[in-house]
């Protein structure tokens, strides 16, 4: 069985700084990683890969900068068997479509993959996107927002999470499943992972490689103009309630009950 991870490397948000208007971030010069929902993916198919034999996990990811091949050793360090990268410059500026796009002739190239799995969506921005449009491209079944997943021989079993209530699907292999972060904890590779981690086979390739040109998922291409990016405007009314206590809580209540926070 072959599994491929899709993976996204994203900026630290927990070094994310924002400027004097404290509204615009600052994202120049901040570290990059791999996103923390995808982590989940990988962890359930490193999981599966345990349990039984002859199944093979690749890490897949796409981007343009110079990084990629250092944040995607953190897949592999998890639990990975190799790595595919699709490395071009003209992939920096890309939207979801493009993005899956790319995804999806570099999962035709491999060939033979029998599940795919991504985060329900990125740490960054969380759109949500290319689960469905992978989806699509590879004319696959999708089951969305799995937070449980059993393995049988030629089908999977997944638990959805629709909020109110839970739904359970039964579909046959192949399919692409986008999972939450309720499906498990991911891991932390000890050192002696990570160390072994660089000896795994890693593939690079160009957006020629997989068949594609960069206008067809550049810049130029981007089916989504990303208008503003900006964290919302709070304004703080500093409100001090001194005095006894239970006056404060009346107090309290009665400003929140004004502002239409509680009835």
């Amino acid at each position: 069985m072959k599994i491929v991870v899709c993976m996204k490397e994203v900026i630290d948000l927990a070094q994310l700084r924002y400027k004097s208007d404290k509204r615009t971030p600052v994202l120049d010069g901040l570290p990059v990683l791999l996103g923390q929902f995808e982590k989940h993916a990988l962890e359930e198919a490193v999981q599966i890969k345990e349990a039984g034999e002859g199944v093979q996990v690749i890490a897949m990811a796409a981007g343009g900068g110079g990084k990629l091949k250092e944040s995607i050793k953190e897949a592999l360090a998890i639990g990975a068997d190799e790595a595919v990268l699709i490395n071009d410059p003209a992939l920096n500026d890309s939207d979801a479509s493009g993005s899956a796009q790319v995804l999806a002739a570099a999962i035709k190239k491999l060939g033979g993959v029998d599940l795919i799995m991504l985060g329900e969506g990125s740490d960054d921005e969380y759109s949500g996107q290319i689960p469905s449009r992978l989806a699509a491209l590879l004319d696959l079944p999708q089951i969305t927002f799995v937070r449980d997943l059993e393995l049988k021989e030629t089908s999977v079993r997944a638990t959805r999470d629709l909020e109110k209530e839970l739904e359970i699907i039964e579909c046959n292999l192949p399919v692409l499943i986008s999972v939450t972060s309720e499906l498990n904890t991911p891991r932390l590779p000890p050192l002696t992972a990570i160390l072994k981690a660089g000896k795994k086979p890693v593939q690079e390739w160009t957006l020629e490689a997989i068949g594609l040109a960069n206008e067809q998922v550049g810049p130029n291409a981007a089916k989504v103009e990303v208008i503003s990016n900006l964290a919302p405007e709070q304004n703080r009314k500093n409100v001090t309630f001194d005095g006894d206590l239970d006056k404060q809580l009346d107090s309290l209540l009665q400003a929140l009950e004004h502002d239409g926070v509680i009835q």
